[in-house]
């Protein structure tokens, strides 16, 4: 069924409409990398990961990356969202898998699970800015879970590279990888996050980010190619 408003778009079983892949959105990306022991991340973490896919962990830690997007009017959604993304392997392919995910959009929320099997639940965002700073928080059932001040520096590289992306996911059974591609300015960023140690990405509130960038002028297209396959839920 396809809203009579919104020609072309998708409805799920919730009723919620969103739009058909790919989906082309804009906007800024602030991303921080940590260094967590493989023993460190909650059982949650390797939910989402294919069976066919294994966890990275050189030196027995994993790169987790953190990232605060907004998506900016101009694209097919705009929203604010939170994500958490795991390193993969399959074969000789690196991917990644995003375990948690909050967004502030149903749309975005519904359209995430039933195309490619991202685990997106629905957050409470504020976002403030002044001049190259901002502060992004996301609240969860009234209470903060996790916020980032952060500001944006110099570019690191000319121009605006692209980068092909694939995820890979489980969710309900279902086995997706979305291949995808994002292009933005890369800057340096300074960046202080803090997590609610009793909140669902506790784990990382004793440690500090290895890198942070931020990418602006950002265009993302996800969902260029997508493979779908039924599996057996993880034993």
């Amino acid at each position: 069924m396809t809203p009579p408003d919104r020609p072309g778009w998708l409805v799920g079983p919730a009723g919620v409409p969103f739009p058909p892949e790919p989906w082309h959105l804009g906007g800024s990306l602030l991303l921080s990398v940590f260094r967590v022991p493989g023993a460190g991340l909650p059982d949650a973490a390797q939910a989402c990961v294919p069976p066919d896919h294994a966890l990275l962990a050189p030196g027995r830690t994993v790169p987790v990356g953190v990232a605060f997007v907004h998506y900016e009017p101009g694209g097919v959604l705009a929203y604010d969202e939170l994500l958490v993304a795991l390193p993969v392997r399959c074969g000789i392919r690196v991917r990644c898998s995003v375990p948690w995910i909050w967004v502030s959009s149903e749309s975005s929320q519904h359209g995430g699970r039933a195309l490619w099997a991202i685990p997106k639940e629905l957050g409470e965002f504020a976002r403030t800015v002044d001049g190259p700073a901002v502060r992004m928080a996301l609240r969860r059932e009234g209470r903060e879970v996790a916020a980032l001040v952060a500001a944006t520096g110099r570019a690191l590289l000319p121009g605006r590279p692209r980068v092909s992306l694939a995820t890979a996911q489980l969710l309900d059974g279902q086995r997706v990888v979305a291949h995808n591609t994002l292009l933005g300015r890369v800057c340096a960023l300074r960046a202080r996050w803090w997590f609610a140690p009793d909140g669902p990405l506790g784990f990382l509130a004793e440690h500090l980010p290895s890198a942070s960038v931020a990418v602006t002028d950002a265009a993302v297209l996800f969902g260029l190619r997508v493979e779908r396959s039924r599996r057996a839920h993880r034993r």
